[in-house]
């Protein structure tokens, strides 16, 4: 292989050639050897890539990475780079209790370390399951060095007596079904199951999903990563290309720091509105955005995504599930039209080396059902709906997935569209509300808002998917299958629920809906963007005196740490005191010894 200049000097070589200092290099270099590992190799002036394997028996979503990642060593291998694999926290969404969302930030600083303390001069990150992807992008953004994201793809289609069945959507649906008297809890079971035929993450436009698309909505994957199913043969072959890839950037010295400005975070927030992208979006991008240095406001998420239309017909927005979406064209062909109709911009640089307008060449939707065209969509104005008022300073609202029925029932009275008035019933926690939601004292009817508190970063803590509330049985017996809901937590990125959710300041930080009483009224006004409780201000200051809600102790050392130094949803929840700290690489660590 010829030889090649890096553009920078690769830092493994202060390791395994460290200048004046022949016992650190020694050091360094001998416990590589009982593995197999030449000296020749680790001096030959090759990049060190680091594979950040999130693959493990703990992580089914991403258990296809302990295969791909023998292609991506294929591809640095050939591409002239040495692979070192090494393991990254598990994140689990279905299964970590008490939620997943305390793994996000604790991933980010063990991968931060490694990427920082080791000999790694370049680095694939391994994603798939929700906060797989902005852990490992934060932390590359922190350290700064090249990476490149490798997503593992969704499952296969799931199909239950001839019916489309979606990853997570399907438990939802199945939920209220079950409610209804219409399946028994073995066909909920049944259900469940089908949809998750293979290996894969959401095979739904869940968190999933959309965190995958957006790694690609801002450069940080090879053009029509993010959509490949798991199982198929492209999978593989995307795998070996990006360890090639990822060679040819430690040479170039691409680096987040490179991609990652403002414009991409923009194009991001329109292609979630365009996907129909999950809730949880709005977290993550802002975590992810303050780690690379970009300001993203509030008013960002109305002035720039909420007014871009749905394109895609995916569950839960839509109809259909990640094979079909991947065989229309994918992210790349979602992103065509939006550079065609001028809504995003395609001038950034991406991790090919090229400008993210030319990645999407000729890049058209095949399947017109299923990614439709920009002026023929779905729906129109489709993005998240920022919310204030005085019960937060912040939340939002998933527009994609209002219904007919909600919005017949709710925002189309006859001179009030878009604004309803609802008599609140609080909750505090996820198992008040399974107690007591078929208790016929609470009067819930179809003009009652269900609220959920104590489920934000600090209440829970890690902040739980707990704000898609479904009505009480009867209600739900008599065909009404959804009520308004609020909360200070998230919601599933699979759910079909239009919640207004994230709420910030949370109750356990002293937010509004710490005072907020069963039996308040609530004005919602879609149009001017506020949501109040109707209730004077002598009133609100009164119970502001009282004890706040209870919020459970923390379990773990962990959780304590997680609770003293995380921020707000609205603030991307990220641990505040690492914001600062970026570019880390381009100081070396002292040695060790």
């Amino acid at each position: 292989m010829p030889d090649r200049t890096p553009a920078r000097p690769f830092r493994s070589r202060e390791w395994f050639a460290a200048p004046g200092r022949s016992d650190m290099t020694a050091l360094y270099l001998e416990r590589f050897m009982n593995y197999g590992i030449t000296p020749e190799e680790l001096q030959s002036g090759r990049p060190i890539i680091g594979i950040a394997q999130t693959g493990s028996d703990l992580s089914p979503c991403n258990r296809i990475h302990l295969d791909l990642a023998r292609r991506v060593r294929d591809g640095i291998r050939d591409a002239g780079g040495i692979a070192m694999e090494f393991p990254v926290h598990p994140i689990f969404e279905n299964c970590r209790r008490p939620t997943a969302a305390l793994d996000r930030n604790l991933a980010y600083l063990g991968l931060t370390e490694i990427l920082y303390g080791y000999p790694i001069d370049a680095v694939v990150l391994t994603t798939g399951c929700d906060k797989t992807t902005p852990s490992g992008i934060m932390a590359a953004s922190t350290v700064d060095i090249p990476a490149i994201v490798l997503s593992g793809g969704p499952m296969l289609d799931g199909w239950h007596e001839g019916e489309l069945v979606g990853s997570g959507t399907v438990i939802w649906r199945s939920r209220r079904k079950l409610a209804a008297g219409e399946i028994t809890e073995e066909e909920f079971l049944a259900r469940a199951t089908a949809s998750a035929p293979s290996a894969g993450h959401c095979n739904t436009m869940g968190t999933a999903s959309t965190m995958n698309a957006v790694a690609e909505a801002l450069g940080l994957s090879l053009t029509g990563c993010a959509a490949i199913p798991a199982p198929y043969r492209e999978r593989g072959q995307m795998a070996y290309e990006t360890g090639r890839r990822i060679v040819d950037m430690a040479y170039e010295d691409l680096r987040p720091s490179k991609v990652l400005d403002r414009r991409a975070f923009l194009n991001a927030i329109k292609v979630v509105s365009a996907l129909g992208g999950s809730s949880n979006a709005q977290p993550h991008i802002v975590a992810m955005a303050r780690h690379a240095g970009v300001e993203l406001s509030h008013d960002d998420w109305m002035t720039h995504g909420y007014d871009v239309p749905l394109l895609v017909n995916m569950q839960p927005a839509g109809k259909y599930l990640g094979e079909r979406f991947h065989r229309a064209g994918g992210v790349p062909a979602v992103m065509w039209e939006l550079l065609k109709a001028g809504a995003i911009d395609g001038g950034g640089l991406t991790v090919t080396g090229r400008t993210m307008a030319q990645n999407l060449e000729g890049r058209e939707a095949t399947d017109r059902e299923v990614i439709t065209p920009y002026d023929a969509p779905l729906k129109e104005r489709a993005g998240f709906l920022v919310l204030k008022g005085n019960l937060f300073d912040f939340a939002i609202m998933k527009t994609s997935v209002i219904s007919e029925e909600f919005r017949a029932r709710y925002l189309s009275e006859p001179g009030r569209e878009g604004v309803f008035e609802a008599k609140a019933v609080v909750f505090d926690g996820s198992d008040d509300y399974h107690h007591r939601i078929n208790d016929p004292a609470l009067g819930i009817d179809e003009r009652t808002i269900l609220v959920i508190r104590g489920s934000g970063p600090l209440g829970w803590p890690g902040s739980a998917e707990v704000v898609n509330m479904q009505p009480p049985d009867a209600l739900i017996q008599k065909g009404i299958s959804s009520l308004p809901t609020l909360g200070d937590g998230r919601q599933s990125g699979t759910s079909d629920s239009p919640s207004i959710l994230n709420a910030s300041p949370e109750s356990a930080a002293g937010g509004g809906l710490a005072w907020l009483r069963t039996g308040d009224v609530i004005r919602i006004d879609l149009n001017a963007g506020t949501c109040d409780a109707l209730v004077d201000a002598a009133e609100i200051a009164r119970r502001r005196a009282e004890a706040p809600p209870p919020v459970p102790e923390s379990h773990t050392p962990w959780e304590e740490i997680y609770r003293e130094k995380t921020g707000q949803l609205a603030e991307g929840a990220v641990l505040e005191v690492a914001v600062k700290y970026r570019g880390v690489s381009a100081r070396t660590p002292r040695h060790n010894h």
